[in-house]
C-alpha cells in the first residue's frame, strides 16, 4: 500500500487527492458534495480519479459533518447533569450583551432545554477542596429518569472541576455503567480551564454532536476496512493537527472547522518552502470564504470558538485555528431586499440545485454565474469539461432577478455582474483585513496566498483594493484544501488552568509543563505509536487586576524576567501601550505535541509543462472592472506552462478545479514548485 489520500467535504463540492509515495505521482479529484450521503460522495471522488481502496495506507478525512449538526439543530435529545444551582448557566452565560442597542436582541437558544438540564448535590471549591460529596444515590435515581426520557447523549459538567475532577470522572463513569446505550461525555475531557461557561457549553455541544459523529465515522470506517483493513484512517482536527478515530469518537467537538482547516496547513508549507514571512492564506469555496494569518510559516489558534458568531452564538472551548469566514462563495446568491439594495450570500444554492449555469434546477443567480458571463471562466472547461456551464441561462437569470429590477437594460448586462462580483470581493476584502488591520498589521506588507475553487479568479481584483502587491496560487488550487490535509502531523493539545505571579518564581510552572508535556506525549503514543518530535508551550497572561489575557509564546528555559518581557512586548504590540512596572501573571496554560506523519513531496505537486514557452489554447473576451469593458483575452492551460514560464495581463490560467483570472497590467510567473507568483498592479497604474 503506497497511496496517501486526503478528502476534504464542503459545501459545494468534495474534493479527494491521491499521493503515491512509491511513484511520487499525485492524482486529483473533485464531485458535487452528495449530501443524502457524505460518505458515498467520498468514495465516488476515489472511484473518480481511480483510487483502489485497498492501495490507501493512510487516509485523512476533514468534514462539516459536525458544524452541520450544531448550525441546523439536528443532534441528539442531550441531557445536562449539574451542581445543584447551576442549570441556568447556559442560559446566563457571561451576562453580557452584545449588542447593546438592538432592543430585539435574542441570544440563540441553549442546545438543552431547560427540562432536560438537571441538578446533583455536590461541591469543589476553586482550589480544588471537596465541600460536599458527590451524592451517588440521587444521581442513580436521576440515571432512571434519563432513561425514562429516552435520553441519546448526556453532558456532566460540574462547578469548580478543573481544580479537581474527581466528581465529573465517577460520575461519568457510573452514567455510562447505567445508560449502556447513551453517549456521555464530561466537561474536563475537552478542558482543564476556569471557564465554567465555556466548559459546560462544550461537554453540551460534544454530547449534541456526540451520536451523529460516531455513526459518520463508524459508517466511515466500515467502507474503508471493508475495502482493506491494513488502511490507517484519521481526522482532520481543527487545530491543525489529526486525530485517531478514538479521540474523534471522544470528542468530535474537536472537528467542529474539520473541513477548512487543511488549506491552511497547506498555506503555511508553501510559506516556510517559499521564504515568505507573512502571509494571508485566502480560501474561496462554493458556499464561504475563508483567511487566515501565517507569519513565519506558522498560524495562531484561538481558544474559544463560537458556533453561530459571537454576538448570538454559543461558545466551545476547543482549539480551532485562527480563521475568519463570511458566506461569500462560487455558490453565494444574489438578490434584491426589499428596499431593493443588492446583496451577496450568506445563503448558498450549494451543490443542489448549484448556480443557474449548473443547469441542475437552480433559479437564482450567484457569484459563479456573474464569473461566466463576463466570461472570466469559460463554459466548457469546468473540472475538465465534466461540468459544462449554460451562458446564456446564468445571463437570464442575472438579469431577471437584478438587472431589469434594477433599471439597467440588456445590453448592460456586463455592469450588473460586475457590481455583483464587486459587492462580493468587497465582503471578502472586509475579512481579510479583520486578521490583519484589525490587528495591528499593515496588510501592505502581506502576500496573498490564494487557493480554493474561487480563489485564484477573485485573488488579484481583491489584492489590488487592499494594496497587497503579491499573490500567490498553488498547484491545484481547487484541491488545496484535501491536498493540505496530507502535510497535517498528528497533534495533540494540553491547556490548563494556573495563577502563577511571575515575581515568585515557575518551579511550580516548570513542574506542570513537564506533567503537561508527557500526558500530551503518552497520548500520542497511545494514538499513533509514535513520541512527540516538537513541544509549543503558550501562556495566557494579563497584567494584575484585568480580566482579559493575551497569548505569549514560553520558552524551555522559562526564565521569569524574559518571560515578562515578552510579555510586555506583544502587549504593547496589540494595543499600543504597556505598562513596565505593574506586575503581570499568568493564568493559563496550553502545551501542545507533534509527532510528523509520511508527507508529500511539495515538487511532485506540479504538472508542468516540457517547454521554455507555452501558447494559449484560446482567445476570448473577458470584462475587467479596472478597464470597465471587455479586451480580448489569451486563454491558457496550466498543465502547458513551465517553472520559468512569463507573462503579462490580461490573461487567464485554466486548470481542472480552478480559473485564476490576470487583470491588465498583472504579471505572472511560474516559481519553482510550481506555483504562480503573481505581481498586482496597482489601480493607479492600470488607469495609466
Amino acid at each position: 500500500m503506497t497511496l496517501l489520500v486526503g478528502t476534504d467535504i464542503g459545501g459545494t463540492f468534495t474534493d479527494v487527492v491521491s499521493y503515491d509515495t512509491e511513484h511520487r505521482q499525485i492524482q486529483f479529484g473533485k464531485t458535487l458534495t452528495n449530501y443524502g450521503d457524505l460518505v458515498d460522495g467520498v468514495f465516488d471522488g476515489l472511484a473518480q480519479v481511480g483510487v483502489d481502496p485497498r492501495e490507501i495506507a493512510t487516509l485523512k478525512h476533514g468534514t462539516t459533518q459536525i458544524i452541520n449538526v450544531l448550525l441546523e439543530r439536528k443532534g441528539a435529545r442531550t441531557a445536562l447533569i449539574t451542581t445543584e444551582g447551576f442549570k441556568d448557566v447556559l442560559e446566563i452565560g457571561r451576562a453580557s450583551r452584545p449588542l447593546p442597542f438592538d432592543l430585539s436582541y435574542r441570544r440563540d437558544p441553549a442546545l438543552v432545554t431547560r427540562n432536560l438540564r438537571y441538578e446533583v448535590a455536590e461541591r469543589i471549591d476553586a482550589k480544588g477542596h471537596v465541600l460536599v460529596p458527590l451524592n451517588m444515590d440521587q444521581l442513580e435515581r436521576l440515571c432512571e429518569s434519563l432513561a425514562r426520557d429516552n435520553i441519546e447523549a448526556v453532558a456532566i459538567s460540574f462547578l469548580n472541576s478543573y481544580a479537581n475532577p474527581t466528581h465529573e470522572i465517577k460520575a461519568a463513569a457510573f452514567v455510562r455503567e447505567k445508560l449502556p446505550g447513551a453517549y456521555v461525555t464530561s466537561g474536563v475531557e475537552h478542558s482543564r480551564e476556569w471557564f465554567e461557561y465555556e466548559r459546560t457549553s462544550t461537554a453540551v455541544a460534544n454530547a449534541y454532536v456526540g451520536p451523529r459523529a460516531a455513526s459518520y465515522i463508524g459508517r466511515f470506517e466500515e467502507r474503508l476496512r471493508n475495502a482493506s483493513e491494513d488502511a490507517q484512517f484519521l481526522v482532520m482536527a481543527s487545530h491543525g493537527g489529526i486525530l485517531s478515530l478514538r479521540r474523534a469518537r471522544e470528542q468530535p467537538i474537536a472537528l467542529v472547522e474539520s473541513g477548512p482547516i487543511g488549506g491552511c496547513i497547506g498555506a503555511g508549507v508553501y510559506a516556510q518552502a517559499l521564504g515568505i514571512e507573512q502571509m494571508v492564506g485566502f480560501d474561496m469555496g462554493g458556499t464561504t470564504a475563508k483567511c487566515a494569518l501565517i507569519e513565519q510559516g506558522t498560524f495562531d489558534i484561538q481558544s474559544t470558538y463560537y458556533v453561530g458568531g459571537y454576538e448570538r452564538g454559543f461558545p466551545l472551548r476547543t482549539p480551532v485555528l485562527d480563521i475568519v469566514e463570511v458566506g461569500t462563495g462560487g455558490g453565494s446568491i444574489a438578490y434584491r431586499d426589499a428596499q431593493g439594495r443588492l446583496h451577496v450570500g450568506p445563503r448558498s444554492a450549494g451543490s443542489d440545485p448549484g448556480p443557474v449555469c449548473f443547469g441542475r434546477g437552480g433559479q437564482e443567480p450567484t457569484v459563479t454565474d456573474a464569473n461566466l458571463v463576463l466570461g472570466r471562466i469559460g463554459s466548457g472547461g469546468f473540472l475538465a469539461g465534466s461540468l459544462r456551464l449554460d451562458h446564456l441561462t446564468a445571463e437570464a437569470a442575472l438579469m431577471a432577478s437584478i438587472g431589469v429590477p434594477m433599471g439597467f437594460a440588456d445590453s448592460e448586462v456586463d455592469q450588473v455582474a460586475g457590481g455583483l462580483l464587486a459587492l462580493a470581493n468587497v465582503q471578502m476584502g472586509a475579512a481579510i483585513k479583520e486578521v490583519t488591520v484589525e490587528r495591528g498589521k499593515d496588510v501592505r506588507e502581506f502576500e496573498l496566498f490564494a487557493f480554493g475553487g474561487g480563489g485564484p479568479l477573485h485573488a488579484c481584483d481583491i489584492a489590488r483594493e487592499l494594496n497587497i502587491g503579491r499573490v500567490i496560487v498553488p498547484p491545484e488550487p481547487g484541491n488545496f484544501s484535501a491536498l493540505g490535509m496530507l502535510f497535517a502531523p498528528a497533534r495533540i493539545d494540553e491547556s490548563r488552568t494556573v495563577r502563577l505571579d511571575l515575581r515568585d518564581g515557575t518551579e511550580r510552572l516548570r513542574a506542570l509543563i513537564a506533567e503537561m508535556e508527557a500526558n500530551a506525549s503518552a497520548a500520542l503514543r497511545q494514538d499513533f505509536g509514535s513520541d512527540a518530535v516538537a513541544f509549543e508551550r503558550q501562556g495566557e497572561m494579563r497584567y494584575g487586576g484585568q480580566r482579559h489575557t493575551i497569548r505569549v509564546s514560553l520558552d524551555a528555559a522559562l526564565d521569569p524576567e524574559a518571560l515578562r518581557t515578552r510579555f510586555i512586548e506583544t502587549y504593547r504590540q496589540r494595543y499600543g501601550r504597556a505598562d513596565l512596572e505593574a506586575p503581570a501573571e499568568l493564568v493559563g496554560l496550553r502545551v501542545t505535541a507533534c509527532a510528523h506523519v509520511d508527507r508529500p513531496d511539495l515538487r511532485a505537486l506540479h504538472r508542468a509543462g516540457r517547454s521554455g514557452a507555452a501558447s494559449p489554447r484560446s482567445v476570448r473576451d473577458v470584462y475587467f472592472a479596472t478597464v470597465g469593458h471587455r479586451l480580448s483575452t489569451p486563454v491558457y492551460s496550466r498543465y502547458d506552462l513551465p517553472v520559468g514560464f512569463a507573462v503579462s495581463g490580461p490573461a487567464v490560467i485554466e486548470e481542472f478545479g480552478a480559473t485564476c483570472v490576470l487583470g491588465p497590467g498583472d504579471r505572472l510567473r511560474v516559481g519553482e514548485l510550481g506555483e504562480l507568483q503573481i505581481e498586482v498592479a496597482s489601480r493607479k497604474a492600470v488607469a495609466k
